[in-house]
């Protein structure tokens, strides 16, 4: 991203329903005909599609500059290698291409138009631009391109607060569940005996009973990329509970478990 207009770009509308529920936008108007689910694209701007059913699509930049600065559009996880391009429109790019990093160069390469960034990390996330020279155009800036670099979540945790020692009936219990690192948005789900209960960082439980007993965990979650098909989860170790009736011999409070970790679509690190 973004697409070059000299690469004859086609763009295709994917999502529920039919292709003849299709309507294309440009710069937020209606483009192209109805019901046509592809489009090739003759001039440079932002493209859009809606489908019935499923909505209004991301948004699509197409560009006719002379100099543009290209980056892999999937997710960027920390960790991962990501090249950054240098093209111009007629290939015609000279021996100096110099890179920037937030307005800061960071190199001039004598022979090449690419950059390359391992590992990824936090402090590379920012606007980037390229700056070559072309034959009789003389020196060009490219427009700036937002790398963005995400963090899967990792080790969620549960933090008891307020909770004594002693547990008893009709008790208020807080527990709050916290990660160490991981992209936002992330979001929390309560297990009880492996069984979701409550969504949120925040577990209220307001006048407990011997029914609360049991085992608590908390998983985090974060869906990473503009489209979200990257996602990761964290199971916090389990937090037992024990809550003791009234009258009966002070037994209740809790103890922790084992911490696991997951990654059920199995494409990115937990």
């Amino acid at each position: 991203m973004p697409a070059v207009l000299w690469d004859r770009v086609t763009l295709t509308c994917q999502g529920l329903g039919t292709s003849s529920a299709t309507t294309c936008y440009k710069d937020g108007r209606r483009w192209g005909q109805q019901g046509h689910d592809r489009l090739t694209v003759t001039e440079n701007g932002t493209y859009e599609c809606n489908r019935t059913g499923t909505g209004l699509s991301l948004p699509v930049r197409v560009s006719d500059d002379w100099l543009v600065l290209q980056v892999p559009a999937r997710p960027l996880l920390e960790g991962d290698t990501v090249t950054l391009r240098c093209r111009d429109r007629r290939n015609s790019l000279g021996t100096w291409v110099s890179f920037y990093h937030e307005e800061k160069q960071l190199v001039e390469l004598r022979n090449g138009t690419e950059l390359t960034l391992f590992p990824l990390q936090l402090h590379h996330s920012g606007r980037y631009r390229c700056r070559g020279w072309l034959k009789d155009r003389e020196w060009v800036m490219s427009a700036p391109v937002t790398v963005t670099v995400h963090v899967p979540v990792a080790n969620a945790t549960i933090i008891p607060g307020p909770l004594a020692h002693q547990v008893h009936a009709g008790d208020n219990v807080t527990l709050r569940c916290s990660v160490q690192v991981g992209s936002a948005p992330v979001t929390f789900t309560w297990l009880h005996n492996g069984q979701e209960v409550a969504q949120g960082p925040l577990l209220e439980l307001r006048d407990i009973d011997v029914e609360h007993s049991g085992t608590y965990q908390c998983m985090a979650t974060n869906q990473l990329g503009q489209d979200g098909h990257r996602v990761f989860q964290a199971l916090s170790p389990e937090l037992a509970l024990e809550v003791t009736p009234w009258g009966h011999r002070d037994t209740g409070g809790v103890t922790r478990g084992h911490q696991g970790v997951q990654d059920p679509w199995g494409d990115g690190r937990s």
